[in-house]
């Protein structure tokens, strides 16, 4: 089967424990019993896609530890092609994750083994669309996206965490993904992509194109965790690109994506099929 989608970036157990409220400096709180889910910006960028029916495949390395098989299950369930993850002799990576009442999160990362990756392991096959995110080694992102760009693949690159890419690179984009934190610390340099779209949360996203800027609503919800919600956005979007779709069509229906995937608890676990939406917007 033709592989629509490449996913490159990271893989990570999520450990979430949900709190009264984030500790200060030097303060201890107490939370929950611990929830151990599959993540990782890759990786949850892959499975968002995959249960949207695109054929798509993950480029990532995890460990040869539980956290790691836990992944690799979770992204096989996704109908996910897992032939271009890497085992390694580094620990499967890790999310810390504090999760209020008001479903705001707060994350720390430990790479592990995602911090393995290199340029011999980029391999993008027969695929139309090449997305990244940045918690893999830049090198290896770079590397990907001028090989994306010498075989005429589309690039959408979600890039956080913030990073300085070179020119070339970022000419390639289409679209860069950011939230508005991002976009803010980016500023001018964004300009140099060739579109880019800005996650707003809960008020939708802003696709910028050479044919101008669209504000692209996102409706209602009461939102449970907002874990994984941003790369929920950019799975979906890399879908309906891969499936002909015009990026502000394909923004349309990844905040539908989105927006569904915060009303229910985890990042992985809360992201919808077609079906479980009420149309492709």
């Amino acid at each position: 089967m033709s592989e629509a989608v490449v996913v490159l970036g990271s893989a990570n157990a999520d450990l979430v424990v949900e709190v009264a409220r984030r500790p200060l400096g030097g303060e201890t709180v107490l939370g929950s019993d611990t929830r151990v889910l599959p993540g990782g910006k890759g990786a949850n960028t892959a499975v968002a896609a995959g249960r949207l029916g695109a054929a798509v495949s993950f480029l990532g390395a995890v460990g040869r530890d539980g956290y790691g098989d836990l992944l690799l299950e979770s992204l096989r369930a996704a109908g996910v092609s897992v032939d271009r993850v890497r085992r390694v002799e580094r620990p499967t990576g890790l999310a810390y994750i504090a999760v209020t009442p008001d479903g705001e999160n707060s994350i720390v990362v430990s790479p592990g083994a995602n911090a393995a990756l290199t340029p011999s392991d980029v391999d993008l096959g027969d695929a139309a669309v090449l997305v990244a995110s940045l918690e893999v080694p830049l090198g290896v992102v770079e590397h990907a996206v001028a090989e994306a760009s010498r075989t005429g693949v589309r690039v959408v690159l979600n890039l956080s965490p913030v990073a300085i890419l070179s020119p070339a690179t970022v000419a390639a984009l289409d679209p860069v993904v950011v939230n508005e934190h991002e976009a803010a610390a980016l500023g001018d340099a964004l300009l140099a992509a060739r579109s880019t779209v800005i996650t707003l949360g809960a008020r939708g996203a802003l696709v910028t194109t050479p044919n101008g800027t669209t504000e692209v609503p996102a409706p209602h919800v009461t939102p449970v965790d907002t874990t994984g919600a941003g790369d929920a956005f950019t799975g979906a979007l890399a879908a309906a690109l891969a499936a002909g779709d015009d990026l502000v069509t394909a923004a349309q229906h990844a905040v539908q994506v989105a927006a569904f995937s915060v009303t229910r608890p985890g990042a992985q676990p809360s992201y919808p099929t077609l079906a479980d939406l009420p149309s492709k917007a």
